[in-house]
């Protein structure tokens, strides 16, 4: 197995940028945006290939979004979340693999697998932390230049510190995800300056209600907003924290007209942990213990001199819900892509993914999350050698799974290095929900009949559970 050389991509302040001919930035580095998961999987597969890169992580530590939900444990067991050439590279050491069958924390995933995975002489040298990657470009092109445009390097321009620098690269793989910019709790899917005023009483994610956060949301009026696995796990925390705080009041409210929808496959879900999500909240809802409003469709916040009261409707007629001290707003998250303005992709138009994955995992189609293998021919964009995977290849749907990014990097590092076999063999063996159908009224629609071929449309090609809220947490 090879090391990987290290990186060659060397920043220079923005005032002092180097030209280089335009034939040399074959020698470059990879440059990868973002150091989760998927981010770090990336660095293994180039290091295993002898191909140097350089990764770009915007917090001050490995895997910055998934620590803001570390108490959180995901729903899938060890073996779908590591890296068979994260696990090779790790092996190769004295670390020890966790118990394969065992469901860890968002922590446990950082302590026991990332950090050491980024603590490898071959891959610590070259990521960069506290590094935010605000634009990417082509060399000397904007993005309406045609003529030579293939031919020159990438440059990432990064905000390290007051220092605004350049990186050269000859490809780039943005593993940036989508937790950091969470959709808005109102149901248009704008930020309205009463939400956005509000930012006080509304907490994004999945907040440590048992944990750091015990103090804001006990014996407190907290609204849940969302129907998703992040939902979920919120609601359940807060029943916890109800009984031993039983002052504390929770009101849920969703989107979909029937609450038995968020339940899932329950028993015959084949990740048995993701089944008894939706079996604890079925106890909870039936239990009386909080209150649930079904078809509710938020219109906007209005402060209430030390709460908060959300105005919405159901079935077209206007409700209030008054005196709330907290709304946790799990409705999603969405990618970023302002930093894309110069680059030219391929993004869905509905739910701003990727666009030849769009037909795979549209949720106004599938109900479920298995999408059929894909890899470097799907997530390739217009502008060669640029590539969005993770979460952020998803866009706004919510069932993305570590396992799906993984085998995407393998298969876009593969063909970064010429070995275009391996890249075109990809494949994908994802856990059954024990729910799967497909809106066939939604397929037959014009709009989606433009996507794909009439006779693919009958077929459902996925198999986690639809929702308003999703993250990648929940893997």
């Amino acid at each position: 197995m090879s090391q990987c050389c290290g990186s060659k991509s060397v920043p220079v302040p923005i005032s002092k940028t180097t030209s280089k001919p335009a034939s040399s930035h074959d020698d470059l580095s990879v440059a990868i945006i973002g150091g989760g998961p998927i981010g770090l999987a990336a660095a293994a597969h180039l290091v295993t290939r002898g191909e140097s890169f350089i990764l770009f992580e915007a917090s001050a530590q490995i895997a910055g979004n998934v620590n803001q939900w570390g108490h959180v444990r995901v729903f899938s067991p060890w073996q779908y979340n590591m890296d068979n050439a994260a696990k090779q590279l790790l092996e190769a050491t004295d670390w020890q693999s966790p118990n394969e069958q065992a469901f860890p924390t968002g922590r446990e995933l950082i302590d026991e697998y990332l950090s050491p995975l980024s603590e490898l002489p071959s891959i610590k040298p070259f990521i960069h932390y506290n590094t935010e990657v605000v634009a990417v470009t082509r060399k000397g092109l904007s993005k309406v230049k045609t003529t030579g445009r293939a031919e020159q390097p990438f440059v990432l321009h990064v905000q390290q510190g007051d220092q605004l620098l350049k990186y050269q690269a000859k490809a780039v793989i943005d593993a940036s995800g989508t937790w950091a910019t969470p959709n808005p709790a109102v149901s248009e899917g704008i930020w309205t300056r009463e939400e956005q005023l509000l930012n006080s009483h509304i907490s994004y994610g999945i907040p440590d209600v048992l944990g750091r956060d015990m103090e804001r949301f006990a014996g407190k009026n907290v609204l849940v907003v969302g129907s998703g696995h992040s939902a979920i796990n919120t609601l359940l925390d807060l029943e916890r924290l109800q009984e031993r705080e039983p002052l504390t009041s929770i009101t849920w409210v969703i989107r979909k007209s029937n609450v038995a929808d968020v339940y899932g496959g329950q028993q015959s879900d084949a990740l048995r942990e993701r089944g008894v999500l939706g079996i604890r909240l079925q106890h909870l809802v039936e239990s009386g213990k909080i209150s649930v409003y079904t078809s509710f469709l938020i219109e906007h916040f209005e402060k209430n001199e030390a709460q908060v009261n959300v105005l919405g409707t159901v079935n077209g007629e206007t409700i209030g819900i008054y005196g709330l001290d907290e709304v946790i707003s799990n409705t999603g998250s969405r990618p970023n892509l302002s930093f894309l303005r110069e680059v030219r992709i391929n993004i869905d138009s509905d739910i701003e993914s990727v666009g030849a994955l769009a037909p795979l995992i549209d949720p106004n189609v599938h109900s479920c999350g298995t999408v059929r293998p894909h890899g470097e021919i799907e997530l390739r964009q217009p502008d060669h050698n640029f590539y969005i995977v993770g979460s952020k290849s998803y866009g706004r749907a919510p069932t993305f799974l570590m396992a799906t990014g993984y085998e995407q990097v393998r298969s876009i590092v593969a063909a970064l290095t010429g070995d275009w076999e391996a890249a075109e063999n990809v494949e994908l063996d994802l856990p059954e929900t024990g729910v799967c159908s497909v809106n066939k009224s939604v397929q037959l629609s014009s709009s989606l009949s433009s996507r794909q071929p009439a006779d693919n449309q009958s077929e459902s090609t996925c198999s986690t559970t639809s929702s308003e809220s999703g993250s990648s947490c929940c893997s």
